[in-house]
């Protein structure tokens, strides 16, 4: 086992950063003391007040960074990004690093990332900057089973260092071969995932105002070629999925407007390689469009079916009870490994 710094700094403690944050604290030793920063005093107040024996709250990004063998930030866009890092006098890169570890789980742009890392190389000759996207989601980072995608090599000397600090939070950790690829693999999943949320919505639609019903239609597709993640546990449709956030009024989730500058960041990224989008232009209009909604603005992303004119109140025409076959499954499973833990064949 790889030995860990006991000074761990992080910066940003919004809907991701803060659940992150916890779970690491959370998960290591009671030695490890955790040095916060955040634009919102109330941020900063929780996880102090969580444990004000190890967590301490620190006035700039730069304070964190002289307090810190290890830097972890988690921030919404590519010029927050440039802030905490590169803002004179306050920054990350105004602290003596030396050789000290710096992960930015922000989904940004690529250019972005590489000029922070840029600097960092040239300021810092010894410290090491990267990439560490992730994917799950608040309901995720809550729960430590995030999937981080690292920009760097599998030969990369600090790897296994990397591995088990970020998985303490998540439950998948893939090292996608050198910098910015993580936020490369970042942007592919998001693109994918939005696109699947569209086709989602707009297959259920079309069965419902056919006459079937949803939960018919669910099963069928966690059966057969339709089956994804976003189906079964991201359900745009309300009442399908009872944890996601479709079901909770679509609050909670990943909001729509940071997929929709996902989804930006990815076709301009196709534009950058020259890789031929056919649904590109589409799935970025409708994510523009649900971002400026006032039904929408706000909510988690696959409100997308509300922004499409899907049925909510669907159980007014199928009124009748029918179970759901991935929670089947779910219940099938649990029962299967406690029987197992029991010792029973």
């Amino acid at each position: 086992m790889t030995q860990l710094p006991k000074r761990i700094g992080w910066i940003g403690l919004g809907l991701m950063g803060l659940p992150m944050a916890t779970n690491l604290l959370n998960k290591m030793d009671s030695e490890t003391q955790i040095f916060v920063y955040d634009i919102v005093q109330d941020a900063i107040d929780k996880i102090v007040g969580a444990d004000q024996g190890r967590v301490k709250a620190c006035f700039s990004s730069k304070e964190v960074a002289d307090q810190s063998d290890i830097i972890i930030s988690m921030v919404p866009e590519g010029s927050h990004v440039r802030s905490v890092y590169l803002t004179p006098e306050t920054g990350v890169l105004a602290s003596d690093l030396q050789s000290k570890i710096l992960i930015d789980c922000s989904t940004i742009d690529t250019s972005t990332s590489l000029a922070v890392r840029d600097a960092c190389a040239q300021q810092h000759p010894n410290a090491h900057f990267y990439d560490a996207p992730v994917s799950g989601g608040v309901i995720g980072a809550e729960k430590a089973t995030l999937t981080f995608m690292l920009g760097c090599a599998p030969t990369d000397p600090n790897l296994s260092l990397l591995k088990e600090l970020v998985g303490m939070m998540g439950s998948n950790v893939f090292e996608c071969g050198g910098a910015s690829l993580g936020l490369t693999a970042k942007l592919c999943n998001n693109y994918c995932s939005a696109l699947i949320a569209i086709a989602t919505s707009e297959a259920m639609n079309i069965g419902m105002r056919s006459g079937i019903d949803p939960r018919v239609l669910a099963n069928i597709f966690h059966t057969s070629t339709a089956q994804s993640s976003i189906l079964d546990d991201w359900c745009p449709v309300p009442g399908l999925s009872p944890e996601a956030p479709a079901s909770k009024g679509y609050r909670g989730g990943f909001r729509v407007q940071l997929m929709r500058k996902d989804f930006g960041l990815a076709v301009d990224a196709a534009k950058r390689v020259d890789a031929k989008l056919a649904l590109g232009a589409e799935g970025l209009k409708i994510y523009e469009g649900a971002s400026e909604d006032p039904r929408c603005k706000g909510l988690d992303s696959r409100v997308v079916f509300r922004y499409l004119g899907g049925r909510e109140d669907w159980r007014k025409d199928f009124p009748g009870e029918i179970k759901m076959k991935k929670d089947e499954e779910k219940s099938l499973l649990a029962w299967a490994k406690e029987r197992q833990q029991q010792g029973v064949k």
